[in-house]
């Protein structure tokens, strides 16, 4: 006879996991117990729910795995909100288990009661409620398998500590499905037959690659397809790594703050083919011209993400890897050797500004973190011009490098999903790069780097502003600045020492490499502030409700 607990325990060992975030309270006391002997899976001890939820996304982006958080009922539970939300709106798969009242106590309002069911129900892919211990072993397996199959993202399965505490016999299910439920969609052969017609008919084709590539392992695929059609790839976010970006196919990242020359391409194309991406707004700008003279080919394993925002051609759903493998057989070799010297033109004509300051800027910051980290790092950006300025110049060579909060804009994430990515890649550089107000938002988690020496390099872009609200209120409100100065009150180096975390202060250009080179050196976590010039933008810029190639380089181009 097993509890509940130990039963939850084995299951999660059928699923492979060595690692869990969590944090105790009352309803998780036998969870806790029974991991107390269990040499399996190790416990991390988060300061912070929402941080459990991060670190789990992290761990799970940058190893292909599925994310494990554990938290108690009430707002134990509700803490995890917005990191599964982060979690789902960028496809990745996390198994959240939250404890819950008993059974009996369900609905009566009782201490630290809360429906996680409900409240979670619209950013989970799936969630549970489990009401019987004979169902729990069932639903686990389940709840993996939703969770990394198809269109990866979180799933939720709450306990109700009753159901924990129950003792039967049970057997663990060898395998786990869901009546109804296709683990992939069927690839229709004549509607992929159709995009590489078009694809070869094409004079300027382009790619538009997103982070269901990464998903999918199919980064050498779309490698392949590129270099086999001389083909030029431009990608989201999500995607970065997906392809190398030294590739003299890879013409960077397109959308709002992405590259002038990649949001040109897209407009000028003659064939955008669109794999794993959703057409987000911040990719399209206003969709009335996204693409206006390309034959639209959309590829995507969701079919609710086909024609959701754009209106394309040829519509396909399907696995990316399964479409790429499909496509390199059917494309023929192609010579756009014009299209790719009239792209090479506009890199030049528009190339992403490297400003030249006696103060430090960030693409000077960022490209020297890119210089000391080697071939194999791991990139958490927080959210607002630090993520932004991370995706522009950094240049990553692979996928699984770079892990950043897309759709939901989670402010807060990068430490914590450094954490997750560190525990999960203990043999790659780990480093978070924050802006100073994102970094307060989950500081705590200095705490726990410190606590199991969790080897994370924390960069700190410290403006002493919220840089990116601001460059709105600069731009679009001539400079009526509300609610976005911080000021330098907070000394971080102190802060860093006090939860026992080594911190350097960088001022000046030429302290900039020996603090990195320093920091790398130093086996556990250390945090490095860097102070940078508080008017330092993130340009250019898709200005809302404006065609992505009217892109604005300055504050003052929109004045005039």
């Amino acid at each position: 006879m097993k509890t509940g607990a130990q039963i939850l325990l084995e299951c999660l060992k059928k699923e492979g996991v060595d690692v869990i975030f969590g944090y105790p309270g009352a309803r998780t006391l036998l969870v806790h117990d029974a991991l107390h002997d269990d040499t399996d899976i190790r416990h991390i001890l988060v300061r912070h729910e929402q941080g459990a939820a991060h670190a789990a996304d992290g761990y799970s982006r940058t190893t292909g795995k599925v994310g494990v958080c554990l938290t108690t009922s009430g707002p134990g539970a509700t803490n995890l909100v917005t990191g599964i939300a982060t979690a789902f709106m960028d496809s990745v798969p996390m198994v959240a288990l939250t404890c819950q009242v008993t059974t009996a106590d369900i609905g009566n309002d009782a201490f630290q009661e809360a429906d996680m069911t409900g409240i979670t129900r619209p950013i989970t892919k799936h969630n549970y409620i489990v009401t019987d211990v004979k169902d729990l072993a069932k639903v686990i397996r389940e709840a993996f398998y939703i969770a990394r199959t198809r269109r990866p993202g979180p799933v939720l399965v709450d306990l109700p500590s009753d159901v924990l505490a129950a003792k039967i016999k049970a057997e663990i299910p060898e395998t786990a499905g869901r009546r109804g439920y296709q683990e992939k969609p069927t690839l229709n052969s004549k509607q992929l037959k159709k995009a590489a017609g078009i694809i070869n008919q094409a004079k300027r084709p382009l790619i538009y690659a997103g982070g269901g590539i990464i998903s999918a392992e199919a980064c050498a695929d779309l490698q392949a397809l590129a270099e086999k059609g001389n083909i030029p790839v431009t990608h989201t976010l999500m995607a970065l790594g997906a392809m190398d970006q030294k590739s003299p196919l890879s013409i960077g990242m397109l959308g709002m703050y992405g590259a002038w020359y990649a949001n040109k391409a897209v407009h000028d194309c003659d064939c955008l083919v669109a794999i794993g991406a959703r057409f987000d707004d911040r990719v399209t700008g206003n969709p009335k011209g996204f693409a206006s003279n390309a034959r639209i080919i959309h590829i995507d394993i969701d079919p609710s993400s086909i024609r959701k925002n754009i209106e394309v051609e040829l519509p396909i759903v399907g696995d990316a890897k399964q479409a790429l493998e499909g496509l390199l057989e059917m494309v023929e070799p192609g010579d756009h050797s014009d299209w790719l010297e009239q792209i090479r033109s506009w890199q030049k004509e528009a190339p992403l500004p490297r400003p030249e300051r006696e103060e430090l800027v960030p693409h000077e910051i960022i490209e020297a973190i890119s210089e000391v980290a080697g071939n194999t790092p791991v990139v958490a950006s927080d959210v607002g011009l630090s993520q932004m300025w991370t995706a522009n110049y950094f240049g990553f060579g692979g996928p699984r490098q770079y892990i950043t909060s897309g759709g939901l804009g989670t402010m807060g994430y990068a430490l914590p999903a450094a954490m997750g990515a560190a525990l999960g890649n203990p043999d790659r550089p780990i480093f978070a790069i924050n802006g100073d107000g994102a970094f307060q938002m989950n500081v705590q988690e200095l705490a726990t780097c410190s606590h199991y020496q969790i080897p994370v390099k924390t960069i700190i872009l410290n403006n002493g502003k919220l840089g990116m609200v601001r460059q709105f209120q600069k731009v679009f409100l001539k400079e009526r600045f509300a609610a976005t100065c911080l000021g330098r009150s907070v000394d971080f180096c102190t802060v860093a020492k006090g939860f026992g975390v080594n911190a350097i202060r960088v001022t000046k250009k030429n302290q900039l490499k020996a603090a990195l080179k320093k920091a790398m050196e130093i086996p556990g976590p250390v945090v490095i502030d860097v102070v940078i010039d508080p008017n330092c933008y993130s340009f250019p810029m898709v200005p809302p409700g404006k065609k992505t190639v009217e892109m604005i380089f300055s504050a003052e181009e929109w004045e005039s």
